[in-house]
């Protein structure tokens, strides 16, 4: 038996609507892709792929694989490596829709729902606009919000098995998706739902969330646990700790003026609506996790995973209002609105015409780390910079005798620097760089048998005679001069202004300070 299906149908079927918008919000980005360089992350996740593991000081490996992955089969350019995060974002458009259909919505409110995250700041921008372990963050959040939707709504408790798996692989990309597993479970804890802990198919999943990160956690124990030490630090000494009410504004930005009336509508109807009593425990999860965010100072965006069933909630909720007009007015500003800061969530403007547009708004760039900013916010800016930076380190490097290239270190001050002059500098025939960053820490170990006859060093954030006391003297160098000096436009202000040396005469090794260099933060 056919069954034969109209135009007339596809027209009308929500899920065509649904998949074409995901598709369209991935082909804004991918159109996007090549418009600024490469980002410092992304230069270091490609240091990270270079250097697979179960896990890193400042991440799991998961991101790293994907990533290992992707420039094998398509390669390094900015399309290719943006291409699957990019993918990831259209996946949180069409789980948002899904998770709109679970809870009661219609054609509009899966429709409503699917639009509002793929015009979110968040998910249009971080989870596409360079390669970042956040887009996959983001997809993981909405997916095992769904696998507890799905769950509870159609009762299959069978699921908690998909659940772990999907746990299990989150945890492998980022630590944060842990909020949102004790945030649900906290709040199941707290509602009627309790009953879940008592299934053993809860306690299946849970086990194997814990078998596939266990990977990881050998790792942490082998090698001490550097990322206890790396959070430690980021939180106390990098990360701005914010208010709640400052951190609550964030909120708003980053997902979106318009997303946020819908997903506090979504708030709304968890916690207090009747049609939301079953999934209640999405609302205790909301505030929780917030509170926990606020006190462990951490950054406004590690929280705008979570929007994706609010949004949700609140386009079914929005949808079932019977004001006449209020829906096609509510789309009308939800599509202005998020028109109007797109360029914040990705590069639609050159950069010249971004600067001036977020000037004519007023909206000047704000930090969430001990970092100045100028023109641009750090995830603009920090995409500028890098292959001039590399370009004046191999023009010192050309300057060197054949023998002094053979014995050559080049030895920076974080990842970003190290992951340009790794990636870039390989076409300039350039040595690995020594950094005591992060992971670059940790890979320096196997590079401090490199015989040293002379080094190309970044100097710290002093003078130029505070850098050369620090450089040349007893146990140090004989002989040190300044050889460049990096500047920018555009690039991060900490970035500019960056003094390189070249040391000659040794009077030391780096393996021999190598313990007191680490640096992770």
């Amino acid at each position: 038996m056919r069954i034969k299906i109209t135009a007339q149908q596809l027209f009308r079927s929500a899920a065509v609507w649904v998949w074409g918008i995901a598709g369209l919000k991935l082909l804004l980005n991918v159109v996007l892709h090549g418009r600024y360089g490469y980002f410092r992350d992304e230069l270091y996740y490609i240091a990270c792929s270079d250097h697979l593991a179960w896990g890193y000081v400042d991440q799991p490996p998961l991101s790293a694989l994907i990533l290992a992955a992707t420039r094998w089969l398509f390669g390094d350019s900015l399309v290719a490596i943006r291409f699957v995060p990019a993918l990831a974002g259209a996946g949180v458009v069409v789980l948002a829709a899904s998770m709109a259909r679970l809870l009661g919505g219609k054609r509009f409110a899966q429709l409503l729902a699917a639009a509002a995250a793929a015009l979110s700041p968040v998910i249009l921008g971080n989870a596409a606009r360079y390669y970042s372990l956040n887009a996959f963050d983001l997809f993981f959040w909405a997916l095992l919000a769904w696998i507890a939707i799905k769950i509870i709504v159609q009762e299959r408790p069978d699921w908690w098995s998909w659940f772990g798996v999907a746990a299990g692989l989150g945890l492998l990309n980022k630590y944060s998706v842990g909020f949102l597993i004790a945030g649900l479970g906290a709040g199941l804890l707290l509602t009627a739902q309790r009953r879940q802990l008592l299934d053993r198919r809860f306690w299946l999943g849970a086990l194997i969330a814990f078998l596939l990160f266990l990977p990881h956690i050998l790792w942490q124990v082998n090698n001490d646990f550097p990322s206890l030490e790396f959070m430690r630090r980021a939180a106390g000494e990098k990360n701005v700790a914010l208010p709640p009410v400052e951190f609550l504004l964030g909120q708003f930005m980053q997902s979106g003026f318009a997303q946020s009336l819908l997903w506090l509508l979504g708030l709304a109807f968890f916690g207090l609506h009747p049609s939301g009593r079953k999934v209640r425990f999405f609302a205790w999860a909301y505030v929780l996790i917030f509170a926990v965010m606020i006190l462990t100072h951490a950054k406004v965006f590690y929280l705008t995973p979570i929007y994706a069933p609010f949004l949700a909630a609140g386009a079914v909720l929005l949808e079932r209002f019977s004001w006449k007009g209020v829906r096609p007015v509510f789309v009308i500003a939800l599509v202005l609105l998020s028109v109007l800061v797109m360029p914040f969530a990705v590069p639609v403007l050159p950069v010249e015409k971004f600067i001036a547009y977020q000037n004519a708004l007023g909206m000047t760039p704000q930090p969430e780390e001990h970092s100045p900013l100028m023109d641009l916010p750090q995830y603009y800016a920090d995409m500028f910079g890098w292959e001039e930076m590399v370009e004046q380190v191999a023009a010192i490097y050309r300057q060197l005798t054949p023998e002094e290239q053979s014995g050559c270190v080049i030895y920076v001050r974080n990842y970003g620097q190290a992951a340009a002059i790794d990636f870039f500098g390989r076409r300039h025939g350039l040595p690995p760089a020594l950094c005591p960053h992060n992971n670059y820490w940790l890979w320096g170990q196997s590079r401090l048998d490199r015989p040293m006859t002379v080094a190309i060093i970044m100097g710290a954030h002093r003078t130029t005679e505070e850098n050369l006391a620090d450089l040349q003297g007893p146990g140090r160098f004989t002989q040190v001069e300044l050889a460049a000096t990096t500047n920018h436009p555009y690039a991060m202000p900490h970035e500019n202004g960056r003094q390189f040396f070249i040391c000659r005469g040794p009077q030391f090794s780096f393996a021999q300070i190598w313990q007191a260099e680490k640096e992770f933060i």
